[in-house]
């Protein structure tokens, strides 16, 4: 063979596919290593030896026929596309397989590549994906595929006629933008699931459609997997829940109470992760929700008071209530303050506690408001001398953090923890 040919051939060996080649004889000329396993022949078994060889004899009659067609025509076609071709191994083991005739120029010699491959397989794997491309799309359920990242990569009619965006608008953008801005934990936490290959299941939560408006959903998200178990995206099938009409009504109400109260109020988990932030809260502790959603509340606690923060959620977990908690709590910018906390337990659908809600007031002028009083307050004659070292709370507005376990003996005036 020319120096042309040898290249060629070179070439064909990096193909993954098995490729065959042949003169216009019909006798084989080359093949390459991925043929030697597909049919279990050795090179040297097949170079020379009829194309017959690799396909039954009762069809080479219908293959002559259409190989000559190729001849007086050469241009790449198909001829797996009409016929069921079958190929043969070296045991006289017969499957089927498409073969794809390509003309390429070598001189006077035409190359006869098969492309064997095994249809069967290949036409399962494409007819379940059109099944299941026809489910997706004819689902009555919203159905949304999504990266890792939360970015949206597949959306079904469904989904456009439960949020309102075409897929044109809303792939390649982030899942968050279906999401109330307090919600971003939720999604950050439910994607941290899914790559661990935890499935989510009937997740209830709130949603946003395009023009705004936000409505009720039972939501389950699942890992997408690679052959190899890897988790490479999200599915996600949301739900709108429409009996629960009047309950929702309620939430929001609430939701419109938690946004304007002058008292800061926010969830989180169990683990002490924030879930939720109002704009009270932001004012009280310069975090805006965006930055401090996600975090823990260890933020927001003097070093010196990581224990009482631990202590508290063990009573939540509990099922216990703290009232009126008075302890000190930190700003972003440093700055610690006098605040009194309430804390109650977030209860799901089977009343199951899942989280803690905090409604925390700031002390600030409480306290000096009362120390400027005691200072105006005229001594009695019966009460004594006033004593020469000033008289001073742990809750005062320099931040001095209290005694060590001044959680269990907290003055008569504040009130502890209770169930």
């Amino acid at each position: 063979m020319s120096s042309k040919t040898t290249r060629l051939e070179n070439l064909l060996e990096a193909v993954p596919d098995a490729l065959v080649g042949m003169d216009q004889e019909g006798v084989i000329r080359f093949v390459n290593h991925q043929t030697e396993s597909l049919f279990g022949y050795d090179r040297d078994d097949l170079v020379g030896q009829p194309i017959q060889t690799l396909v039954p004899e009762y069809l080479w009659e219908v293959y002559s026929e259409h190989r000559e067609e190729y001849f007086a025509d050469p241009r790449s076609r198909s001829m797996g596309l009409d016929l069921e071709l079958i190929g043969r191994q070296r045991d006289g083991t017969q499957f089927p397989v498409n073969i794809t005739l390509s003309h390429i120029d070598t001189g006077d010699v035409l190359l006869r590549i098969s492309a064997a491959l095994e249809v069967t397989k290949r036409k399962q794997a494409l007819e379940n994906a059109q099944r299941m491309t026809a489910i997706v799309e004819n689902s009555n359920d919203a159905i949304i595929g999504m990266t890792l990242n939360g970015m949206v990569t597949s959306w079904n009619a469904a989904a456009e006629k439960l949020y309102g965006h075409s897929s044109e608008e809303i792939i390649g953008k982030s899942i968050a933008l279906l999401s109330p801005k307090d919600r971003t934990g939720e999604i950050i936490s439910t994607l941290a699931k899914i790559k661990a290959g935890q499935p989510v299941e009937l997740l209830e939560t709130i949603r946003i459609r395009k023009d705004r408006t936000a409505f009720p959903v039972s939501v389950s998200v699942s890992p997408i997997s690679q052959e190899d178990g890897a988790v490479v995206g999200a599915a996600s099938i949301p739900r709108e829940v429409i009996e629960p009409r009047q309950a929702f009504e309620v939430a929001q109400r609430i939701a419109a109470i938690v946004e304007g109260s002058d008292d800061a109020i926010y969830g989180g988990t169990l683990d002490g992760i924030v879930t939720s932030w109002n704009p009270a809260a932001e004012r009280m502790y310069g975090y805006p929700g965006q930055e401090i959603i996600g975090e823990s509340f260890d933020v927001l606690v003097p070093e010196d008071r990581m224990n009482e923060m631990k202590a508290i959620l063990a009573r939540i977990i509990a099922g216990k209530t703290v009232e009126r908690l008075e302890t000190i709590r930190a700003r972003k910018n440093g700055t610690t303050f006098p605040v009194s906390l309430t804390i109650s337990a977030i209860r799901g659908a089977d009343f199951a506690i899942i989280g803690a809600s905090m409604i925390g007031r700031d002390m600030t002028e409480q306290k000096e408001a009362s120390e400027a009083s005691r200072t105006r307050r005229p001594w009695s004659s019966s009460a004594g001398k006033p004593s020469s070292a000033p008289h001073t709370t742990a809750s005062s507005r320099t931040g001095t953090p209290r005694p060590r376990g001044s959680m269990a003996t907290t003055k008569k005036s504040s009130a502890s923890p209770t169930g």
